[in-house]
């Protein structure tokens, strides 16, 4: 039992201590034990105190968390795998309702279907699925939560090969800003699920997802170490390569500080360097075969070879506790001269940091998706993802700037559109951009259905349409 302060609750709260009986799970005040590890989040730039962090457990604990803090008038903050880069799942002064604790993955293998908890991350659902050979689009790194990756649309190393997460979602549990359980797929409430699929948390708690799993016998990686110099040959014959590959090929190129890793050379730790990334939903053979054009240049590392596609998720995991501040544009085209853009921009990246400036190819299934789901950048071939990572204040001005920097370096070629798990708060201009303008106007009034308050506002906001609208 988890040691409590005394009194009712901080400021006065009412009926914390019947929160705290109701509860399955546990509720957090101000001067708990186990309160600051309760409101840490992934970005350590991000140092918020909630009055109250519920640990919920089930639908039902939910309900009675989201009832608490409507009673109390507290902002609610959702707190899925806890990523949000933006601090979107943390409120000062308000209600968190955590559910990292709701992480089962349940897999049913002849049905090619899982269901997973509301707060499960990649790992939890990877391998779980990993002993079967099926796998569904994930996110890059195993650390990312399920829920709100899916819901915003769902970007991942198997994209082009299976399409975007939010593709393969099959039904949604959710609990709405009245406490009420309700159930989104294509034969119940059609237009919430519609809206499901890119319009993120802003119609309830996500409490469970089904998801539609892919067979994957084999996965293979070839990833090349070249000096910062050779970006833009490496970049031209990536780009060129990617532009007619197959969809079983993904992948990125990106600047990165050399890791102090054993494959790694002595003069690259440490050191800015350029790194190819091909990913491949087969055998170590014919990755090998598609990525002859990379092989053959000059490089300084290497690693080709068979991987589990849960082990792949890890290879990249960002380090906790480390300063995030992350941008994105998708882009129409990429020539010659966003190559040499690009690597430009890898000038002024934080170094040595966990920053990295990334190019990924999209297409494939990713373009052929559905066409009316409120997605509008699955059509670009290219997206550009300044990814900033750091561990002291002292360069967050540094790191910011550089960020602004590089989206302001392609806006000649972006498509307007934009990923939203890949930004933080940029303004409602890009919310928009996010999901289309006339999805929007949709989108807003599933929100006015569903929470007419506004209630779940702390997230890339879709504000209800007014009455009568």
């Amino acid at each position: 039992m988890t040691p409590r302060s005394s009194g009712d609750g901080p400021g006065g709260l009412s009926g914390l201590s019947g929160l705290r009986k109701d509860l399955t799970g546990d509720a957090f005040a101000p001067g708990d034990a186990g309160y600051d590890e309760a409101r840490t989040v992934f970005n350590s730039m991000i140092d918020r105190r909630p009055a109250v962090v519920a640990q919920c457990v089930s639908p039902a604990d939910v309900a009675r968390a989201l009832r608490f803090a409507r009673d109390n008038g507290l902002e609610i903050a959702v707190r899925g795998g806890g990523h949000s880069v933006a601090g979107m799942s943390v409120s000062d002064g308000g209600l968190v309702v955590d559910l990292r604790r709701m992480h089962d993955v349940t897999v049913a293998p002849r049905a090619a279907s899982a269901q997973v908890g509301g707060g499960a991350t990649m790992s939890d659902l990877d391998r779980a699925t990993q002993p079967y050979a099926l796998a569904t689009t994930g996110g890059r790194v195993s650390t990312t939560g399920v829920g709100g990756f899916t819901l915003s649309g769902g970007s991942g190393w198997l994209e082009r090969k299976f399409g975007l997460a939010c593709d393969s979602l099959l039904a949604a549990e959710l609990v709405t800003a009245d406490g009420e359980s309700v159930r989104a797929s294509a034969e119940e409430n059609p237009d919430l699920f519609w809206a499901l699929h890119g319009g993120g948390g802003n119609f309830g708690v996500a409490t469970s997802l089904t998801l539609r799993l892919h067979p994957l016998p084999a996965m293979s990686i070839v990833f090349l170490l070249f000096r910062p110099d050779d970006g833009p040959a490496v970049l031209t014959a990536y780009r060129d390569l990617m532009e007619s590959a197959p969809d079983e090929a993904g992948g990125a190129c990106m600047y990165l500080t050399g890791p102090p890793e054993d494959f790694v050379p002595a003069h690259l730790v440490g050191q800015l360097t350029f790194a190819a990334l091909l990913t491949w939903a087969g055998p170590e053979a014919e990755a090998r075969a598609a990525a002859a054009p990379l092989l053959a240049l000059p490089h300084e590392a290497e690693i080709v070879t068979g991987i589990p596609y849960a082990d792949l998720q890890c290879m990249l995991d960002d380090p906790p506790g480390m300063r995030n501040y992350w941008s994105a544009e998708y882009l129409d085209a990429f020539p010659d001269a966003a190559v040499d853009t690009f690597c430009a921009a890898a000038g002024a990246m934080p170094v040595p940091s966990g920053s990295q400036h990334v190019l990924f190819p999209m297409g494939g299934a990713v373009a052929r998706g559905p066409a009316d789901h409120p997605l509008p950048w699955r059509a670009a071939p290219w997206a550009v993802h300044p990814f900033g990572v750091w561990e002291s204040p002292d360069d967050d001005e540094r790191g910011r700037e550089w960020v602004h920097r590089v989206r302001d370096d392609f806006r000649s070629w972006a498509s307007g559109a934009v990923y939203l798990n890949f930004i933080g708060h940029e303004g409602q201009a890009r919310v928009v951009a996010g999901v289309g303008t006339d999805n929007y106007a949709r989108l807003a009034a599933v929100k006015a259905r569903y929470d007419p308050d506004n209630v779940f506002r702390l997230n890339h906001n879709i504000e209800p349409a007014a009455a009568g609208a």
